[in-house]
């Protein structure tokens, strides 16, 4: 298993760092289609939907006007609903449960959670548009957290994160992890090189008050990837099962791989056009 899952991250990163390093953004259009349309027919599928793959190429043609109609106070408007999603709907649903799966409840959350993934996904080119390496880093910070995660959960984790949903999970390791994004961040904008990554236009953002906005958001960032990765825990516990699918050899589905960035890319891009 382990064999397999490192041959899927090579070939996924085979295919994913030319297109970003060579700024080829015809390439990106066609993968982020792709993955758009894997990601909402697990949505439906996680939500025991009739018919995924039919509502899935609905949400995709939708995806692909935004592709060709980018507007940017249309995507900005997405992105700042996304993130009044995040917070007043998929937040609360963490402590008070999920509805029952055929309810009207289940199907109208699955339209919410694919506006949700229609904004990460608008995110990825819009922050591409903005620089490779800032959506490159926008990334980063999830994946970083997540490590960070891993290993001080696994030396350091006592007390459960929400055992009802990711027993694995501890504060312990969610605290590693934003203290690993923060050392993370903090070294990257001392490089010149870095100077077009989220966290560089962060510090730049105020002179004055740059080191506590860049605190304050970044802790943000990490917060709601651990929230995105728990809802979609959340989903796939209801469901019964313990991937979003098999697309993945090794690493289960497209949700299973973005969760946590779904709410963490559209909150970066608007965090971003907000400073």
């Amino acid at each position: 298993m382990l064999k397999v899952r490192v041959l899927t991250a090579l070939v996924l990163l085979a295919v994913l760092l030319p297109v970003l390093f060579l700024n080829n953004f015809p390439a990106l259009a066609v993968i982020v289609v792709i993955f758009f349309a894997a990601a909402s027919w697990e949505n439906f599928r996680l939500c025991s939907n009739a018919y995924p793959k039919v509502i899935a190429v609905f949400w995709t043609v939708l995806f692909g006007f935004f592709l060709m109609n980018s507007n940017a106070m249309a995507a900005v408007l997405l992105f700042a609903f996304c993130a009044a999603l995040w917070l007043l709907v998929f937040t609360p649903l963490l402590a008070n449960g999920l509805p029952p799966l055929q309810s009207v409840r289940s199907r109208l959350l699955a339209g919410f959670y694919s506006i949700a993934l229609l904004g990460c996904f608008v995110a990825i080119v819009a922050a591409f548009r903005h620089s490779p390496l800032f959506l490159l880093s926008v990334m980063a910070i999830v994946w970083i957290a997540d490590i960070g995660a891993y290993f001080s959960g696994k030396a350091f984790g006592r007390h459960k994160l929400a055992p009802s949903i990711s027993p694995g999970k501890t504060w312990e390791g969610a605290i590693g992890g934003w203290i690993a994004v923060m050392l993370a961040a903090f070294i990257s904008v001392r490089f010149p090189a870095m100077h077009d990554t989220f966290a560089a236009s962060l510090v730049r953002s105020h002179d004055r008050w740059g080191l506590i906005i860049f605190m304050a958001c970044m802790t943000f960032l990490v917060a709601a990837s651990v929230v995105g990765d728990l809802f979609e825990s959340q989903l796939k516990r209801r469901a019964g099962i313990k991937d979003s699918s098999n697309l993945l050899p090794g690493h289960g589905g497209v949700l299973d791989r973005i969760d946590a960035l779904i709410p963490v890319l559209p909150l970066a891009v608007l965090i971003n056009v907000w400073l």
